[in-house]
């Protein structure tokens, strides 16, 4: 079978498409046909060497969706390693049934950003009615669905975008106010009052510590994710004199560690977007052999919504 393999740690060219053996399963593992692949910013981790995933020489990523090749069952994941290929293996326990009103494309890219966008919005800070609440990078494959979700929970969100058709596609997706990353903290203050009750970033270094001063006193500052960088350390005395502020550095590994959390969010999930009240952009579908500029487009910030690999 193809799959896309990094034998080294390093930039975007160290991505290639090779001629790899079939997965094997092991016992309590199926071999899954993957009909569309999500790439996803813990996958740039991954292949930089931060912790994330495999060590190389490996195939890359964790998430997609297909069909259980004895079954014919359509099937998603966000954890099976080695998904950047034309066949995985995967327990039966990583893999969560997708219901006949869901796209299997719009399941693959649904699944990892999604739930993270599910968790963030109920579980992390529980949006309430009329929350102000602050997304960053809002035209992201996250920021759209956090946004979406924010509403339904009857929350007012903020959105911060960097051009004017991201901008676009956040109030599309329902946020009130749209503004940019310079001075976003005194803009949150004005348009809020007392500040946000939460601010949810995705970016890191570049806005962490801005957003400290956009909360309201009590606000969470959740942390799910650094595409600038890691934020600089941060003295806990600093909490307690902007407002006896919350930190939080959430993981999806977290909400969904065992096999029936894994299922429940899931279901939650495909359950909104199956009854059209979330919508699953997809920015960009690439062939699997373009899997390097699929990570060069996404590290650029030239991409909205989702981006797929198709096998």
């Amino acid at each position: 079978m193809r799959a896309v393999v990094f034998e080294r740690n390093g930039g975007p060219e160290v991505l290639a498409l090779e001629e790899v053996e079939d997965p094997k399963p092991a016992d309590g593992e199926v071999i899954v046909d993957v009909e569309a692949v999500g790439v996803n910013y813990r996958d740039v981790y991954e292949r930089e060497g931060h912790g994330y995933g495999a060590t190389p020489p490996a195939i890359i990523g964790v998430e997609g969706a297909g069909r259980i090749a004895d079954t014919g069952e359509r099937v998603a994941w966000c954890a099976v390693p080695g998904s950047y290929a034309e066949r995985v293996a995967a327990k039966r326990d990583q893999l969560v049934a997708v219901p006949g009103g869901v796209d299997t494309e719009v399941a693959a890219a649904a699944m990892l950003q999604g739930m993270t966008a599910h968790y963030l919005a109920h579980d992390s800070y529980p949006i309430e009615q009329d929350d102000w609440v602050v997304v960053h990078a809002a035209a992201g494959g996250v920021g759209l669905l956090l946004t979406q979700l924010a509403k339904l929970r009857g929350g007012r969100v903020i959105a911060t975008t960097s051009t004017d058709e991201k901008a676009a596609l956040a109030r599309e997706a329902g946020a009130d106010e749209v503004i940019g990353y310079e001075g976003f903290a005194q803009r949150v203050k004005e348009i809020s009052g007392e500040g946000a009750a939460a601010v949810y970033d995705g970016v890191g270094k570049a806005t962490f510590m801005e957003g400290l001063e956009a909360l309201r006193p009590f606000g969470r500052m959740i942390l799910y994710g650094a595409a600038s960088g890691q934020p600089d350390p941060l003295e806990v005395a600093t909490l307690g004199a902007k407002g006896s502020l919350y930190v939080q550095r959430p993981t999806l590994m977290t909400y969904a560690r065992t096999p029936e959390l894994l299922r429940q969010r899931a279901g939650e999930l495909f359950a909104l977007i199956a009854d059209g009240k979330l919508h699953v952009r997809i920015g960009a579908r690439y062939p699997l052999d373009q899997a390097t500029q699929a990570h060069r487009d996404l590290e650029a910030r030239k991409t909205t919504g989702k981006l797929l690999l198709i096998p």
